[in-house]
């Protein structure tokens, strides 16, 4: 059987370096090897294919279109395989990397992952807290747990849960709200970066003439939510991030309607690390959890 490779794997990075480079000396102490040698890869497989993939000139090589064509799969290629020994080497180490937004991590994540680590304590679990979206494939970061619409590139996405938003109080401010136009008479907690508004909650709750609001604005959804457990106002809160609050009585639903929303919790990860059994036992149990909550009522003064 003809050998799949032709050229051999060192040659075929030396022309993916020179081709990202254009720099002979440059490739060669990447390589560990000298000028020579990356050119003499370049020349041979430049013979064996019969294809010229360089123009020679005193500035330089530059990649024929022939190979310019490729180099998207070729780089892609390389990537791939640092993927796969990075995962092998993570797998190894038995560190678990996750990341997720700060407020889902602190209300509803951390106070659970004892639980994770107790099932598993051959796992040592790295947490970072970040709302950025991180590049899993070219990270140490294993998994993410992302709250969006989903659509990522270059990245496997399952949806964990849908979220729907509603207004949340202390108990005590609760008796001051029997109906929406009521919120008018009261702080409402603004948080500055929420991905949805009030108007689309009063929407769904079928109040054409909503009432003028107006309350402390936050630039984080943590110091809101505490904002709103202080019953220093109502807060317009994700199912999630209310969900610990809401069934120990700390804050309630003074209103049965929740607006839905195209956002959803998303578990994130690359094609290779999905593959590694910590990050498959994380997926396992976090869905696990997530079932548990969603069998649980919520409390509320309404209900």
């Amino acid at each position: 059987m003809a050998s799949p490779f032709p050229i051999p794997l060192n040659a075929l990075r030396a022309i993916a370096v020179v081709a990202r480079g254009g720099s002979l000396s440059t490739a060669a102490k990447e390589l560990g090897v000298t000028p020579g040698a990356v050119s003499q890869h370049i020349r041979r497989a430049e013979a064996r294919l019969g294809v010229l993939l360089f123009e020679r000139s005193p500035s330089g090589l530059a990649p024929t279109p022939d190979l310019q064509r490729i180099q998207p799969m070729l780089d892609a290629g390389f990537r791939m395989l640092a993927d796969a020994i990075g995962a092998l080497a993570a797998e190894r180490a038995g560190i678990l990397t996750v990341t997720a937004g700060s407020a889902f991590a602190a209300r509803w994540l951390v106070p659970r992952l004892a639980r994770f680590t107790g099932a598993h304590p051959e796992i040592e679990l790295r947490f970072v807290a970040t709302a950025a979206t991180i590049d899993l494939a070219a990270s140490d970061v294993d998994c993410a747990i992302r709250m969006g619409r989903g659509g990522w590139p270059g990245v496997l996405a399952e949806k964990l849960v849908p979220q729907t938003v509603f207004p949340v109080c202390a108990p005590a401010l609760a008796q001051r709200l029997k109906r929406p136009a009521d919120l008018g008479s009261v702080p409402v907690i603004r948080d500055e970066g929420s991905l949805i508004s009030w108007a689309e909650w009063f929407a769904a709750a079928g109040v054409a003439s909503p009432p003028r609001l107006s309350g402390p604005s936050y630039t984080d959804p943590i110091p809101a939510l505490e904002a709103a457990l202080a019953g220093q106002g109502v807060f317009m809160a994700w199912q999630l991030v209310a969900a610990d609050a809401l069934a120990d009585g700390r804050l309630v639903r003074p209103f049965p309607v929740a607006a839905p929303t195209e956002i959803a919790y998303w578990f994130v990860t690359t094609e290779a690390k999905a593959r590694q059994r910590k990050v498959q036992l994380f997926r396992a149990w976090l869905e696990a959890e997530l079932s548990a909550k969603r069998a649980r009522p919520v409390s509320g003064v309404w209900g």
